[in-house]
C-alpha cells in the first residue's frame, strides 16, 4: 500500500451528494475544520450513474479524497415502491465512483453505507464481522444489496490495488436538512411532520405503521460527520467500521418523544396490518470509539433542534421534499 492520504488543511476533497442529509453536514464540518480546496457537484449537471461522465469528472478535478454521501435514500414505502430504482441507482454510483477514483488514481475514498446491510435476525448490537451471516431484511433489500456491494467493492480494490478505499456504515440518521416528503422519508422526518401538521389540523390521532414495537438507533447527523472526518485523519482504519451512538429505542418511544417535541397532545394509533421491518437494529460501536470518537448530541436535544429546522425550512417555503 502506498503511504496513507490523510485528511489535512491542504487535501482536496471531492464530496459526492453534498445537497443530501449526510452530505450537508459533512460540508459544513470540513468547512468547520478549515478544509478549503472543496470539490462539489450539483445532480443535474453530473450524473453518477452514468460512468463516463462520472470518470471524466474525476479525470478534471484530481480530488486526494473521495467521500461518496450520494445515494438513493427512503423508508419503508420507498423502498417497496421503487426496489428496482433503488437497487440500479446506488449499485450505479458505488461501481462508478470506486471504480472512476482507482483508474484516476485517487488514493483514498470512504463510502458511506447503512446498518441495513445487517442480517435481520443479526444478534444484537451488530457486529462488523456479523455481514452476509443471513438473510437480510425484505422490506430494504435491494438499498442493503447494493451498499453491501459498494463495501465490498472498497474491500477489493484496496486488497488488490493497494488503494486506501474503506467504508463506514452509520445507523439511522437524523437532523437539520433531512427529507420531509410524505411517503418517501424516513421515521424521524416523517413523524416531525405528520405531528406537526397534526397538532396544527388539531386532528384527534395520528396513525404509524406497525406495532411501535421494533428497536431503532438514532445518531444526529452532525455527529456522523464529526466520525467521518476523525476515520479520514486515521492512517490504517478497518475496511468497515459501525458509526452509532450505542443506544436503541423502541419506535413507540420515539414517536412519544417527537410528540413532545411537536407539542401534539393527540392520540397515536398504530396499523398492525402495515409492516414493521427489522426487529431490532443495534450497532456494536466498539471499533469507532477506539480510534477516540464519541457522540455529542443526546436524542432529545437533538430532535428539538431538527424540528426547529424543520419549522424554519416550512416557514421559509424551503422543506426538503424528494
Amino acid at each position: 500500500m502506498n503511504t496513507p492520504i490523510l485528511l489535512n488543511a491542504s487535501s482536496r476533497v471531492y464530496l459526492a451528494g453534498h445537497q443530501g442529509l449526510v452530505g450537508a453536514s459533512l460540508l459544513r464540518a470540513l468547512q468547520a475544520h478549515g478544509i478549503k480546496n472543496i470539490i462539489t457537484q450539483i445532480r443535474s449537471e453530473l450524473d453518477l450513474t452514468d460512468g463516463p461522465s462520472t470518470k471524466a469528472y474525476l479525470e478534471a478535478q484530481r480530488p486526494d479524497i473521495v467521500l461518496v454521501a450520494a445515494a438513493r435514500v427512503g423508508g419503508i414505502g420507498a423502498n417497496s415502491t421503487y426496489p428496482a430504482e433503488f437497487i440500479y441507482q446506488n449499485l450505479a454510483m458505488a461501481m462508478n465512483l470506486v471504480h472512476g477514483s482507482w483508474q484516476t488514481g485517487v488514493q483514498r475514498l470512504l463510502f458511506l453505507g447503512s446498518s441495513c446491510i445487517y442480517p435481520r435476525e443479526a444478534p444484537q448490537p451488530m457486529k462488523e464481522e456479523y455481514l452476509l451471516s443471513s438473510p437480510l431484511e425484505p422490506t430494504n433489500e435491494p438499498y442493503a444489496i447494493a451498499k453491501i456491494a459498494g463495501l465490498k467493492l472498497c474491500q477489493y480494490y484496496r486488497k488488490q490495488y493497494g488503494v486506501l478505499y474503506h467504508s463506514l456504515m452509520p445507523t439511522n440518521l437524523y437532523g437539520p436538512g433531512d427529507n420531509y416528503h410524505p411517503y418517501n422519508s424516513h421515521v424521524i422526518p416523517a413523524l416531525i411532520r405528520r405531528f406537526d401538521e397534526a397538532r396544527e389540523a388539531n386532528a384527534p390521532e395520528v396513525v404509524m405503521w406497525g406495532t411501535g414495537k421494533p428497536r431503532r438507533e438514532f445518531l444526529y447527523v452532525d455527529d456522523l460527520a464529526e466520525a467521518t472526518l476523525a476515520l479520514l485523519k486515521t492512517s490504517n482504519p478497518p475496511d468497515l467500521i459501525n458509526v452509532g451512538s450505542g443506544v436503541d429505542q423502541s419506535l413507540m418511544e420515539i414517536a412519544n418523544l417527537i410528540c413532545d417535541t411537536v407539542g401534539y397532545k393527540g392520540k397515536i394509533v398504530f396499523d398492525t396490518t402495515k409492516p414493521d421491518g427489522t426487529p431490532r437494529k443495534l450497532l456494536d460501536v466498539s471499533r469507532i470509539r477506539a480510534i477516540g470518537w464519541r457522540p455529542t448530541v443526546e436524542l432529545r436535544d437533538g430532535l428539538a433542534r431538527s424540528y426547529a429546522a424543520y419549522r424554519q425550512a416550512k416557514q421559509a417555503g424551503n422543506l426538503r421534499e424528494v
